[in-house]
C-alpha cells in the first residue's frame, strides 16, 4: 500500500522543525527548501530493506516480530473501546483457536520470546525502530547513541531473532 505524500525539507530535516527560509540557525543562513516525495505506509524497516541496509532474512524476522506485536495488540490503544458486548448464547464449550484472545496471548508470548532472544542491549533499538515505526536517527538520538550506531546495532539485533524465528 503507497500513501504518498509531498514534505517540504531543508538541509537541516523536515521543515515543520526549522525556521523559515532565509533565517539564521546557528549563526548561518538557511537554504532554500525542496519537496520530497513520502511514503507514510512504508516502515523504517521496509525503507532501510529497500536501500540494501538489510537483508531479506533480517526483513522477515522484523516482519514477523512487528505482527506479533500487532496480534498481541501491544501498541497504544484509545481508553474507550467502542465493540459490541459479547452476546451469552449458553454454554459455549472449550475455547476455539480462533478466539482473539488467545490468538493474542500466543503473540504475546512469541513477542516475548523473541526479544529476549534479542538480548537487553538490542532490543531497545529493535522495539523502536520495528515496533513503534521510529526512524533510526530518531532512535539513536532518544538512547543517547552516536550517529549511525543504531544501524549496526539493529542488524545484529535482527540477526538474533532471525536464529530464533529460525529462518535461513
Amino acid at each position: 500500500m503507497r500513501e504518498l505524500v509531498e514534505r517540504e525539507i531543508d538541509l537541516l530535516g523536515p521543515v515543520n522543525a526549522n525556521p523559515p527560509n532565509g533565517t539564521q540557525a546557528g549563526g548561518k543562513t538557511l537554504p532554500r527548501r525542496r519537496s520530497v516525495t513520502v511514503n507514510l505506509a512504508e516502515s523504517p524497516l521496509a525503507w532501510l530493506a529497500a536501500r540494501g541496509l538489510v537483508d531479506p532474512r533480517q526483513l522477515e524476522a522484523g516482519e514477523r516480530l512487528r505482527a506479533d506485536y500487532e496480534t498481541a495488540s501491544l501498541g497504544p490503544s484509545v481508553t474507550m473501546r467502542w465493540e459490541a458486548a459479547p452476546i451469552a448464547r449458553g454454554w459455549r464449550g472449550a475455547p476455539s483457536v480462533d478466539d482473539p484472545t488467545l490468538a493474542q496471548i500466543a503473540a504475546k508470548r512469541r513477542f516475548d520470546a523473541a526479544i529476549d532472544a534479542a538480548g537487553p542491549g538490542l532490543s531497545d533499538v529493535l522495539w523502536r525502530v520495528v515496533c513503534a515505526g521510529e526512524g533510526l536517527p530518531m532512535a539513536e538520538k532518544a538512547l543517547g547513541w552516536p550517529a549511525r550506531a543504531g544501524k549496526l546495532v539493529l542488524c545484529l539485533a535482527l540477526d538474533r531473532v532471525a536464529a530464533h524465528y529460525q529462518l535461513r
